[in-house]
């Protein structure tokens, strides 16, 4: 079992230590959950409150904290204790799913495919023609990817994933769980004779470097080119990306939202949890859709918007406001 003492952890994490514990710390864990010989953090004042009845013996917390720690205890003053944790939690984080055979003899890899230096591929997967694996990529069992397909250097592609063909992944990514990337837009237009028509999708997605993308989660190839994410994006569980869309440079979208066709998002845009964006919208470098919002129309640079349809977030809140003095005085 790994364990540090404070000064260890703090020799990382370079913060300044308040009070004392000769406990030896052993694991990670939550306020209220944790043990004695457990670390947990404090990234916000408002739960100061729980430390009088926690058990930890270390917390690391933000240098802007008004309580201290107690007898047999410490705190690890940081600038942004949620980023400092970040770090504990890779100390203490176990180790990956092991290996037994870099190339698993149940892997089913075409000919014409590259498997670069490093390249890790487990049970079960399909590695079709033409397919360039870079530089210590790790496929776990039974992931497909079809021909034509790149990923890049020291990227992690989790069990159940589908890359269909020609798709490019970069490097150092991690794409989680049954994701699909590369599947056909939603594209049908209706026709007298035979219904609904299917639109061929001969486009692709490109996948930028250190990009995430969570499980069950959906990207669509690009009707004409491609669907893009930028560098640094990071996608939750369950998220639909639609056909061309264009992701800046470190967005990020919560889990169960989704973006129509040619959404064009600038960088470091934020998506809340079950918000939706209608096809053929731009949203502006560093807007905010709130969870649960519905964009219909373009958003500038920098805003924050909220509720369905979707406006200025201080307009809905009026509007909120508005309404609800609206229904207590119908009570009346």
């Amino acid at each position: 079992m790994k364990s540090y003492t404070v000064q260890e952890i703090n020799e990382i994490l370079q913060g300044i230590i308040v009070g004392n514990t000769s406990e030896k710390i052993t694991a990670p864990e939550q306020l209220e959950m944790a043990s004695a010989t457990e670390i947990s953090f404090i990234g916000n004042k408002k739960y100061e409150k729980f430390w009088a009845t926690s058990k930890a013996c270390v917390a690391v917390v933000n240098e802007d904290i008004a309580i201290e720690p107690g007898e047999n205890r410490a705190f690890i003053k940081v600038k942004n204790a949620d980023l400092a944790m970040s770090q504990v939690l890779e100390l203490f984080a176990p180790p990956a799913p092991l290996f037994s055979v870099d190339i698993h003899p149940t892997a089913v890899i075409d000919l014409t495919a590259t498997i670069s230096n490093g390249a890790r591929i487990g049970a079960g997967c399909y590695i079709g023609p033409n397919v360039v694996l870079a530089d210590n990529t790790t496929i776990y069992p039974n992931v497909t990817i079809l021909d034509d397909s790149t990923v890049g250097k020291n990227t992690v592609i989790w069990s159940g994933t589908v890359i269909r063909e020609r798709c490019h992944i970069g490097n150092d990514c991690i794409i989680h769980p049954n994701a699909t990337i590369g599947a056909d837009g939603f594209g049908f237009r209706p026709d007298p004779q035979r219904g609904l028509v299917k639109i061929p999708q001969i486009g692709n997605v490109i996948i930028g470097n250190n990009v995430e993308i969570g499980a069950n989660t959906c990207v669509d190839r690009g009707k004409f080119s491609s669907t893009i994410l930028g560098d640094g994006c990071k996608i939750d569980n369950l998220v639909q990306i639609g056909h061309n869309s264009k992701l800046g440079r470190f967005c990020i979208m919560a889990g169960n939202s989704g973006l129509a066709g040619s959404v064009t998002l600038g960088n470091g845009v934020i998506i809340g949890g079950s918000a939706s964006i209608k096809d053929h919208t731009t949203i502006g470098d560093g807007a905010i859709v709130g969870a649960g919002s519905g964009v219909t129309g373009d958003i500038p640079a920098g805003k924050t918007m909220l509720g369905y349809p979707a406006v200025e977030a201080r307009d809905a809140l009026k509007q909120w406001a508005i309404l609800k003095r609206l229904v207590n005085e119908s009570k009346k």
